[in-house]
């Protein structure tokens, strides 16, 4: 199971970038992989094949628009991990530490 953190954009398109963004973000939906939309990027759960599979065809959308795309990616990579749900228990190990809920955004 690998859980990857994506931001990506094209470069040379100035400072509102939302559109391109939502190129990406439509690949990701359309694949039907689990995912979760964040401010700085988004979170994509599964299998090493499908994950990539989908960060490739996010840096071929975008190509489309520019010559140049940037990218960022965090990985974390469990290698004999089957268990899914990662993104919500690595939200909910983080509460449970607290003793509380977090508030996503004020």
């Amino acid at each position: 199971m690998v859980t990857v953190d994506l931001s990506i954009f094209p470069v040379g398109k100035g400072e509102h970038l939302g559109k391109f963004v939502a190129k990406a973000l439509d690949v990701i939906d359309k694949s039907r992989i689990k995912y979760q939309l964040g401010p700085m990027g988004t979170t994509i759960e599964g299998s090493w094949e499908d994950v990539f599979r989908v960060v490739k065809k996010c840096f071929e959308a975008l190509r489309t628009s520019s010559p140049r795309v940037y990218g960022t990616l965090k990985v974390d990579y469990k290698f004999a991990s089957k268990e899914t749900d990662e993104i919500k228990k690595k939200v909910s190990s983080v509460q449970k530490a607290l003793g509380r809920k977090l508030v996503t955004a004020r």
